[in-house]
């Protein structure tokens, strides 16, 4: 990875990213295979660098490049999710021809931070996606019933809901029943199936048209309760992966289950992938892929 060659670039050509994005090979978002299979890098943005117990795993920049196009070279790989400082990086590498690209919008809630859960629009807005020509966006959304930010966040989802649509691009929506701990402050998300029940259903309403809403959602506790939780709404979905620590087999598995059901069709999985237990950055993604 020349890390040097990119900053020359974007010192000296800074408008070779826009030609770059404008000569990208584009493809359809689901191809041949009927499924859909993306590597996320989306989490620095929002301050969340750690993987496992390492806590500033994700901050080596060379390092994640090439990571991330390691696995997007591998078979089976459709695309990959991103703020805009990756994916120009990936645009001037060369690493998105023939792929499918997905702008993350929202990164204001930083982790840790007290208005973590307004989680305001600082990353790619819709119209920034239909000037690149990127296939797709992303948002977060988490709910909780006990903080005002949370209803901001809400409003701001619909209206970005609503902007996509116009332009009849697929925003992925990845929707959460959220609580802030007590005794630390930090914010954990509940797996329960009655919360991931309610995150569905209050996702899928928002905006004034759900054409181009998916949602990207999260296997519950017991992976059991994925059949009944999924029966919440027709929208598609794809499964969200999180960091599962040291447990990579027990995370195939519940994606493995999950993948069956008719909404779900396919995976979006960033630092397990990414940053596996082991090192294997090829056997985890191609194992993942196996699973489609």
């Amino acid at each position: 990875m020349d890390v040097s060659a990119l900053v020359r670039t974007r010192v000296h050509h800074p408008e070779a990213i826009a030609e770059a994005a404008a000569r990208r090979a584009r493809r359809p978002l689901i191809g041949d295979s009927g499924r859909l299979m993306i590597v996320a890098a989306d989490h620095p943005a929002r301050g969340a660098l750690s993987v496992g117990d390492r806590k500033l795993a994700m901050a080596n920049r060379a390092d994640l490049l090439e990571r991330l196009c390691l696995a997007l070279s591998r078979p089976g790989v459709d695309g990959v999710l991103a703020t805009a400082d990756i994916l120009d990086d990936l645009l001037l590498l060369g690493a998105l021809d023939g792929k499918v690209v997905m702008g993350s919008m929202n990164r204001g809630g930083l982790a840790g931070a007290s208005f973590e859960l307004d989680d305001r629009f600082t990353g790619h807005r819709p119209e920034d996606m239909e000037r690149l020509g990127f296939d797709a966006g992303k948002l977060l959304l988490r709910v909780d019933y006990d903080d005002p930010g949370s209803l901001t966040t809400l409003e701001s989802t619909a209206r970005a809901v609503d902007a996509m649509a116009e332009r009849r691009l697929p925003v992925f929506v990845e929707p959460f029943i959220s609580r802030r701990d007590p005794a630390t402050g930090k914010v954990k998300n509940d797996l329960s199936a009655e919360a991931v029940t309610k995150s569905i259903a209050i996702a899928a309403g928002l905006g004034g048209s759900s054409a181009y809403t998916w949602l990207k959602v999260p296997v519950t506790e017991n992976p059991d309760d994925m059949a009944r939780v999924m029966e919440t709404s027709t929208l598609p979905a794809v499964l969200l992966g999180g960091d599962v620590g040291e447990d990579q087999e027990g995370a195939y598995e519940k994606w493995r289950g999950a993948l069956q059901l008719p909404t779900v069709q396919g995976l979006v999985v960033g630092r397990s992938l990414l940053y596996p237990a082991d090192g294997d950055v090829t056997a985890a993604v191609d194992t993942a892929v196996g699973l489609l």
